[in-house]
């Protein structure tokens, strides 16, 4: 019989996650019951977003507070090898938001998309680019940034997934893209390798490179950190300002006090919005074919942190947290 192995929630991880919080498990694959397929995956998607949940007193409508002991939630790219799903057919290719694992057991209360295998896109671009880093990157930039012609757009954590791609979104409609990234190294590699004007470096005075690099103000910041950063740079923002939350790495297992400056929205007259891309799914297509289009015509990079094998899921999530990961992180599988 098949064997399949989880990688697990050992322990509750106390502010930014290590390897040690995950285990793995090998056991044998259930049976399918009526309505379920069976996936052999290929991809995980490592997203820092996932920390949320990690937490004993999280859970929320898109996903409960995950288990001690039992496979952490992220979302994966298998192929069905078995189904009695009747939606489902050997050979379809789907990305799930199901639990790290070498295989799963997929129904209908999970989040699932069908990808077509005959795309001309390695499979792996639908957990980045193609998938919820680049769709995340589009809606919030285009739906909440709109950014315009001469604009100066922030993006936080710019060497990651999401920020690497909404960079470059920016730059496709002619604004002008400044970087906050972890270190000297990265400040480099986004202005070489993605097109930015510039970078900040959050570890040094963040207000003082942000006068510097953004003279005029900030036209539209997009966060994928909040905490201490958002603060200072509601004190950055330009007339008219538009600020779309993506993410908040920085609160995620370190909550503490929000912004104590917000009324800088109002002197600004700067918007402030939220957004979740899962949400938006009847658009994928429209998204997907428009960043698919920058790639074809050398518009858009997509780069990637790609690690090999189950083992390497847990230290790869960690990775994020510590800022070793340029671009989207992905583990391949077998």
């Amino acid at each position: 019989m098949t064997q399949n192995t989880s990688v697990l929630l050992a322990k509750r991880p106390v502010g930014n996650p290590k390897p040690s919080d995950f285990s793995l498990r090998r056991e044998n694959l259930p049976t399918l019951s009526e309505g379920q397929a069976l996936l052999k995956n290929h991809f995980i998607s490592l997203d820092a977003g996932f920390r949320n949940w990690l937490d004993e007193s999280a859970g929320d409508d898109v996903l409960p507070a995950m288990a001690l002991g039992e496979p952490v939630m992220g979302l994966v790219m298998g192929e069905v090898i078995e189904t009695r799903h009747a939606g489902y057919q050997v050979g379809d290719w789907l990305m799930a938001r199901i639990a790290w694992q070498e295989y799963s057991v997929a129904d209908d209360s999970q989040f699932i998309v069908k990808i077509d295998p005959d795309e001309p896109y390695p499979m792996n671009y639908y957990l980045g680019v193609l998938g919820d880093t680049g769709l995340s990157a589009y809606f919030g930039m285009l739906d909440i940034g709109k950014p315009k012609t001469g604009e100066t757009v922030l993006v936080s954590a710019a060497a990651g997934a999401v920020g690497s791609i909404a960079g470059q979104i920016a730059q496709i409609h002619g604004a002008r893209a400044v970087g906050i990234v972890g270190s000297d190294e990265k400040a480099e590699r986004v202005v070489a390798e993605l097109g930015y004007a510039g970078a900040v470096n959050h570890r040094g005075d963040v207000s003082a490179q942000l006068a510097a690099l953004c003279p005029n103000g900030v036209d539209v910041y997009f966060d994928n950190v909040g905490g201490p950063i958002l603060e200072v740079v509601l004190d950055h923002l330009a007339v008219g300002a538009r600020i779309a939350l993506c993410g908040a790495v920085a609160t995620y297992g370190n909550p503490g006090s929000g912004p104590g400056n917000l009324f800088q929205l109002v002197t600004k007259e700067a918007l402030m919005r939220g957004f979740f891309a899962h949400t938006q799914v009847d658009r994928y297509p429209e998204a997907r074919s428009q960043l698919a289009q920058w790639i074809d015509t050398d518009k858009l990079n997509a780069p990637e942190y790609m690690l090999s094998g189950i083992e390497s899921v847990g230290p790869a999530f960690s990775d994020l947290f510590a800022g070793r990961n340029f671009g989207k992180t992905i583990v391949k599988l077998g």
